[in-house]
């Protein structure tokens, strides 16, 4: 029975943290129809602007710089890098995405060096449930998500901005034609993804205090694998994905025979997915137009 709780408590939160970098992903895809895969480093920009800001010994002054940074920053790509190209290839925007993702983590190796920079940015302890210790920080990252994925589900529905988001997801010219600045909501939908990271860069620091150049790469392609297979597009696709992959992950590491294939199994259960449902979960078909 413990061994079970701790597994799926240390899966939830595991699978928030994915859920959470998912939601960026899901986002600006739904919306920008682009894969954004310097989404990832921006997790790692995150982590360094709190390991710089965290030598105020404020911690709630680090985060918001994180964030404000991370806002910034994803602005900025999408002005410099991706706008420009927006009536490109889609292949010549998805190699200008990782170049920007190869681009962010040598700017980190030349301002921080290759070592891992330790950062403790809060340290919440443990508490005792049911006979298992718990992290106080895995609980917080697993409320956390729920609220962030609650109020983006109401922010979309019932507020000017979500509804116009929704239009240009469905049809990007007939938005325009309405009078929406598609730049502006695109603008809006990276702004938003980029916070999503920062956040995201937060809890890996409270799951494992050390920030380096790579930090943000496998988990940025376990967060985009989370998208798809929850139906990448959806918000609550981008959480029932991130939450399925941290169980499988979690589980697949408590048992020792198949523990070091860990990733081969995340990765097939994608392929497994879909393959009989190719649009993932809550995944919406689309008519491709001629």
């Amino acid at each position: 029975m413990e061994l079970i709780l701790s597994t799926l408590i240390n899966g939830l939160s595991l699978g928030g943290i994915y859920a959470m970098i998912a939601l960026g992903y899901t986002m600006v895809y739904g919306i920008a129809k682009m894969l954004n895969f310097a989404h990832g480093d921006i997790i790692m920009i995150g982590g360094y602007v709190i390991y710089v800001f965290m030598a105020t010994q404020n911690p709630l002054l680090a985060i918001a710089m994180a964030v404000v940074f991370c806002v910034i920053l994803g602005i900025t790509i999408e002005k410099v890098a991706y706008k420009p190209l927006r009536g490109a290839s889609p292949l010549a925007v998805l190699i200008t995405a990782i170049g920007m993702s190869y681009l962010l983590q040598s700017l980190a190796q030349i301002i921080f060096g290759t070592a891992p920079k330790m950062v403790t940015v809060f340290d919440f302890g443990s508490v005792q449930f049911l006979g298992v210790t718990v992290q106080v920080s895995a609980l917080v990252t697993l409320a956390v998500t729920v609220i962030v994925m609650a109020a983006l589900t109401l922010f979309v529905k019932y507020t000017r901005i979500g509804r116009a988001m929704i239009a240009v997801s469905e049809d990007r010219g007939a938005a325009q034609l309405m009078g929406i600045n598609v730049n502006g909501i695109i603008t809006i939908t990276f702004a938003i993804g980029s916070a999503l990271a920062a956040l995201a860069g937060l809890f890996y620091l409270l799951k494992a205090p050390s920030v380096s150049s790579t930090l943000g790469a496998m988990p940025g392609i376990k967060a985009f694998t989370a998208a798809v297979i929850g139906g990448i597009g959806s918000i609550p696709g981008a959480m029932l994905g991130g939450i399925l992959l941290g169980m499988v992950e979690s589980i697949s590491y408590k048992i020792t025979a198949i523990a070091p294939y860990t990733d081969a199994i995340e990765f097939s259960l994608l392929i497994i997915i879909l393959l009989v449902r190719p649009t993932g979960f809550l995944g919406k078909k689309r008519r491709e137009k001629v």
